[in-house]
């Protein structure tokens, strides 16, 4: 993701044909582009900014080549790969294909399909920071004291004094900023640190508070929007 909020895109190409009509139907997706037409000589292709997508035609690079940059080259999650082939045939890791010769319509259906899988994985991976104090109740009624120091659609984020096993619950009711009423949260305990850090994943939230949640976090992404609607 850029700056001005755009998702990021690297395209793996040689054939002209190809790169313009690509680099055309991503430019109405407001998704920024960058081209790579030899990835073989470029080993961190993908380690560069926050490739959201990648689009490549599998006439300029072997599939396992891809495969293994694609494991190799991001720490976070992989991105988004939609593969450009004349045949039709499967190819692990690639979630979209599209048949060549590439035209606007199926150009734009297939990164109309990716789009949604990238924004998709922003949503479950972006957090917004807080620092905001709450008073928990484990599964056992034990009073927790921690701060939640970040949520998303994943789950949240904290610290505390305490000593949480992986696995437990914690319930506890927040105010989120601009937002009059609480809501109430059951989280579970995924995985901890040192100095108190632990991240949980949601378990139960009200319905009216799932609404109240959903649309704060709407309100706060800040994606760039296509000029073609998804």
């Amino acid at each position: 993701m850029t700056p001005e909020m755009r998702f990021e895109c690297v395209l793996v190409s040689k054939d002209p044909a190809v790169l313009g009509t690509m680099d055309t139907i991503l430019r109405d997706f407001s998704i920024c582009s960058s081209v790579c037409q030899d990835p073989l000589k470029k080993s961190n292709w993908l380690g560069e900014g926050s490739t959201d997508l990648v689009v490549v035609d599998l006439d300029a690079i072997k599939s396992s080549d891809l495969l293994q940059h694609l494991g190799l080259s991001q720490p976070r999650q992989k991105p988004t790969v939609l593969a450009i082939s004349a045949t039709e045939l499967a190819v692990p890791g690639v979630d979209v294909m599209v048949r060549k010769p590439v035209t606007l319509e199926s150009g734009i259906r297939s990164v109309k399909a990716a789009y949604s899988r990238m924004l998709q994985d922003f949503r479950k991976h972006t957090r917004f920071a807080l620092m905001t104090p709450v008073l928990a109740t484990d599964e056992n009624s034990r009073y927790v004291s921690l701060t939640v120091t970040n949520i998303g659609e994943g789950g949240v984020g904290l610290t505390t004094k305490e000593k949480l096993a992986i696995g437990s619950t914690l319930c506890f009711p927040i105010t989120l900023p601009g937002l009059e009423n609480e809501i109430s949260i059951r989280a579970r305990v995924l995985w901890t640190r040192q100095y108190g850090i632990a991240g949980c994943e949601f378990v139960h939230m009200p319905p009216f508070d799932v609404q109240l949640f959903h649309a704060w976090l709407e309100s706060r992404y800040r994606i760039k929007q296509p000029l073609i609607a998804v």
